[in-house]
Order: structure tokens, then C-alpha cells, then sequence
């Protein structure tokens, strides 16, 4: 740079500015958006791919899911198999008729059902069923009949059981007069 004219010096120092300043105003008006474009789409590809793989890792879990279902509604059919369905008074008169054959039990009147909503707990998707018996026995065998038709039946319930005593207490057969209703649940018609 030494051999060069001032003026040459001051030519080739403008052209170097010229130069530069052309550089950073194509670096700023070209290369610079596209590089913010550039970032803002492999921002955008990487939260697709995320989505992506959440989509795929969801796809890969529905036949566990599934299979779950299904051990689900396996389980929730074989706990239904108990509850009242179709034809309530039927079922009912069946039902208890089959059960009290193993116990000295006798039940001469059973009331007419009635259904209507669970009045324990609100919008529960099963109905309820209420009803009277009416019946005699000995004490120790309405205390099995009792305890063993709870037992047997987990989606049904006997509540307000009221015995009078009818026989001789001295011998301590006491024959009992006892009245309870029945509280059921209803499987809705599908």
C-alpha cells in the first residue's frame, strides 16, 4: 500500500467501504431475514415433530388402552350380573325365591318394587329398586339369611329390619316376625 498514490489509496479504501457497507446491506436486507425465517421454521418443524411423536406414542398406547377396555368392561359385566334388569318384579321374586330355599325363612308376602333415581348419590347411572318383605323365622336363622343375603348380593342392600317376637323365649327357639325392605340397583336398559 505503500507504492499506491494518496489518491489510489483513498479509491481503494472507497471501494473497500463501498464494499463492506454493500456486504452488511445484503448481510441485513437478504441473508439476515432469511436466517429469522430459517429459525422460525425449524422452530416450527421441531414442535411438529414433537406433536409428532406425542401422536405416535399415543397411537402405540390404544391397543393397551384397548385391551384395558376391554379387561374394564369384562370386569364391570361380571359385577352386573347381580343387578336387576329386564322384568323387576320377576327378577326380584326369582331372586329371592332361590335365595331363602337354603334357609328356613319364610317370606309369604313380598311387596310390589318400585324403581326410581339412587337416592344416595346424584346422577349415578344405575336406577334403584325398593321393596318390602314380610316374613317369620327363628332368630339364628334370620341372622344367617341376614348376613349371607349382603354377602351374596354386594349391589343389594337390607335396611329398616324390624323383628317382633312371636314364640316361647324360654326354650330359646324364639320365633320372630320380621319385616326389612330391599334396596337394589337397576341396570337402564341399553
Amino acid at each position: 500500500m505503500k507504492r499506491l498514490s494518496p489518491a489510489k489509496k483513498n479509491q481503494l479504501i472507497m471501494v473497500l467501504v463501498v464494499t463492506a457497507a454493500l456486504i452488511g446491506a445484503v448481510y441485513f436486507m437478504l441473508i439476515g431475514p432469511q436466517n429469522a425465517t430459517n429459525q422460525q421454521q425449524a422452530k416450527e418443524i421441531s414442535d411438529k415433530q414433537g406433536e409428532l411423536d406425542n401422536y405416535k406414542k399415543i397411537i402405540g398406547q390404544a391397543l393397551v388402552t384397548s385391551n384395558e377396555l376391554a379387561e374394564v368392561s369384562a370386569q364391570l359385566n361380571l359385577a352386573e350380573q347381580d343387578i336387576a334388569t329386564g322384568d323387576v318384579y320377576s327378577w326380584t321374586y326369582d331372586t329371592l325365591r332361590r335365595f331363602k330355599n337354603d334357609y328356613h325363612v319364610d317370606i309369604p308376602t313380598i311387596g310390589q318394587p318400585t324403581v326410581g333415581d339412587v337416592d344416595f348419590i346424584a346422577n349415578f347411572p344405575y336406577k334403584q329398586l325398593r321393596l318390602s318383605l314380610n316374613g317369620t323365622a327363628y332368630y339364628q336363622d334370620l341372622g344367617k339369611f341376614v348376613a349371607d343375603f349382603e354377602n351374596t348380593f354386594p349391589h343389594m342392600r337390607l335396611l329398616n329390619l324390624t323383628v317382633d317376637s312371636v314364640g316361647d323365649s324360654a326354650s330359646g327357639n324364639e320365633h320372630l316376625n320380621f319385616h326389612m325392605e330391599v334396596v337394589a340397583l337397576v341396570k337402564p336398559n341399553s
